[in-house]
């Protein structure tokens, strides 16, 4: 395909005993990005990483850390994320009260800025913001665990995202996070995503990298 879609593998999947090999492996691969997934056991039903992790991934790694905070109050740990080593820092709208001013306080922090969309909320209530966020993720399974089965509504959910993003002049670019691999990759970059997170897929994989193609070039 011609697009040049950005590929995010998602560390909820790697050996979390290695870390420093895991974003080495990342590294060498033609994955573009590293997805961090922030749960708190309070707006997810499980947790997993905080802090230390993103510092030890931002002293290793050599791609930019997409740091998706699964949290309750995102406003309360924005900045020590950001100073820990997140490039894009990307908080639930379900999460939050005062949306505007965190993306504002994000920004300003010379961080950018991601929305996430439980597959519950639609993306009409985006339209107020969308013009302020650098990217939309929308969650394509559940959040919480990792390796659940794709969400098949989420096709016409990234469409009716994308008509948002164009109605509005919007630059924002759009994620999707859960199920993803080769069976889904070609048809979700049809839809309008401009970047893939997978976990399982990449990490299970006995050819790391060329799953990471598989996504990347649809082959």
């Amino acid at each position: 395909m011609d697009k040049n879609v950005i590929i995010s593998p998602s560390i909820l999947s790697c050996d979390h005993a290695n870390i420093e090999s895991e974003a080495k492996k990342i590294n060498l691969s033609p994955a573009d990005w590293v997805h961090i997934d922030v749960m708190d056991g309070v707006f997810v039903p499980n947790i997993t990483f905080g802090l230390p992790i993103v510092k030890a991934f931002k002293k290793h790694s050599l791609k930019m850390l997409d740091v998706h905070l699964m949290i309750v109050k995102p406003e309360n740990f924005a900045e020590e994320f950001i100073k820990s080593g997140a490039g894009i820092l990307t908080f639930h709208y379900e999460a939050c009260t005062h949306a505007h001013r965190l993306i504002s306080q994000i920004k300003n922090s010379g961080c950018k800025c991601g929305i996430a969309l439980n597959p519950s909320t639609p993306v009409s209530m985006l339209e107020e913001i969308i013009s302020d966020v650098d990217m939309v993720l929308i969650m394509t399974v559940n959040p919480g665990f990792g390796g659940q089965k794709f969400i098949e509504n989420s096709y016409s959910k990234i469409s009716r995202c994308k008509e948002l993003i164009q109605k509005n002049n919007s630059k924002a670019l759009i994620q999707v996070d859960g199920g993803v691999d080769n069976t889904n990759a070609k048809k979700l970059i049809e839809a309008g995503v401009d970047v893939l997170v997978s976990g399982s897929y990449l990490f299970n994989a006995e050819d790391f990298n060329k799953n990471v193609e598989l996504l990347k070039y649809c082959k």
